[in-house]
């Protein structure tokens, strides 16, 4: 770890960090409502002098959205050098009703910052942009190329997707993504953290087609619900895929829809079914399984399994892992250990993000390392507030040493 790089992480201001995390909070910005924050974001960084853009980002046909991504890139000496992607999203979930305060309150208290998406993700944005800007000052080979994407939290990642369609990913030798990791570890761990891969996702789409009749006699149909119900708790309990870092795969029956008729025995019905995987699992396999599981059924009903609708075949959720000896873990695992003066833990997420577009889409060697804290897409969130600047402090120090 060079002079020069402690100097810039240790330049990162604690409070001046705190207060960007707040203004971030305050901000009302639901998935598909991210307007407003991204105009901050890129003003912030246009105040800076970091010359930010804005990247379209479109998905006409299923959700008809329309937005943008906030980009900006600091160049390096050296057009070969490794070029390093930092991610954050801008939106949140949908704010919950549960909160017993404004949910956009950003309040501190006891080294926590309160509000809907403090933790996921408005902490690890605040460090991007605070890291961003010190390592504008930094002396890098390598490019660091900011991305501040939308609809991280929505069905299909548009953000996200929009850098790998653009080609920006493809421009990048790796991806730092600031998301909370030990709250969704595989394992129990604690920051300093380094999450280095995460299980994939699929959406089964299931139609159940039987026979109507009279609710009087149900013998004389074949009842669409009940079949689901049967092949929801088959699938729940069927085999999955292990692998030694991303542990278990795992399926979760989401829901059944269908009938409604007075009187009617329902004759379709519609079955959502969530199934993460591990590598070695793909398309073909997961429809495999569950065509498996149909057949063994042997149900009255006629079955059609295939997955939810999405922009392209390729915009899934896949599986990765990065090689512990990557030279960005490498520099992380230094940066961490200096910043915070503990080795960190290694980790592997359990669910899916952006994440799983660059690990495994774009091939990049990705590595999770966010701020944690509790209650994630719930009442009570809140990220702690020492670990944002930590985490931005390790950016720099890593950053500079991986552009180096």
């Amino acid at each position: 770890m060079s002079d020069h790089s402690h100097t810039l992480a240790e330049s990162i201001d604690h409070d001046e960090t705190i207060a960007l995390l707040q203004d971030l909070v305050r901000i009302r910005s639901p998935y598909f409502e991210e307007a407003e924050i991204v105009e901050f974001v890129y003003d912030w960084l246009d105040d800076e002098g970091l010359e930010p853009e804005y990247q379209p980002v479109s998905e006409p046909e299923i959700t008809g959205y329309e937005g943008n991504n906030v980009l900006a890139r600091l160049e390096g000496a050296d057009p070969d050098a490794p070029t390093l992607l930092l991610n954050a999203h801008v939106d949140t979930v949908q704010l919950v009703e549960e909160w017993d305060e404004d949910p956009l309150s950003g309040r501190l208290e006891d080294g926590k910052c309160y509000g809907q998406g403090a933790c996921d993700m408005k902490g690890g944005l605040a460090a991007v942009l605070v890291a961003f800007r010190a390592l504008a000052d930094a002396e890098l080979r390598g490019d660091v190329v900011l991305a501040a994407v939308v609809d991280e939290e929505g069905p299909y990642g548009l953000g996200a997707n929009q850098l790998l369609r653009d080609g920006i990913a493809d421009e990048c030798d790796a991806a730092i993504v600031t998301e909370p990791g030990p709250i969704l570890a595989q394992s129990a761990i604690e920051n300093p953290a380094l999450l280095l891969g995460a299980r994939g996702r699929f959406l089964y789409d299931i139609t159940v087609r039987g026979h109507a009749a009279h609710g009087s006699q149900p013998e004389s149909g074949q009842n669409a619900v009940v079949d689901a119900g049967a092949l929801a708790g088959a699938l729940a309990e069927m085999d999955v895929g292990s692998h030694p870092q991303l542990g278990e795969g795992s399926v979760c029956p989401l829901s059944i829809e269908g009938g409604g008729e007075t009187l009617s025995v329902p004759e379709r019905c519609r079955l959502l079914v969530d199934r993460h995987v591990v590598i070695g699992e793909d398309a073909d396999s997961v429809l495999t399984d569950a065509e498996r599981v149909v057949a063994d059924l042997d149900l009255g009903s006629t079955v059609e399994v295939g997955f939810r609708e999405a922009p392209a075949t390729d915009v899934r959720y896949g599986p990765y892992v990065t090689d512990e000896d990557h030279p960005l873990v490498r520099s992380l695992r230094a940066a961490a250990e200096s910043v915070t003066g503990q080795p960190p833990a290694i980790g592997y997420f359990s669910s899916v993000g952006d994440f799983n577009y660059f690990g495994h889409r774009a091939g990049l060697p990705t590595v999770i390392i966010g701020p944690d804290g509790e209650n994630i897409h719930g009442a009570g969130e809140f990220v702690y507030t020492d670990e944002v600047v930590d985490v931005a402090r390790t950016l720099v120090d890593a950053a500079t040493e991986f552009a180096e």
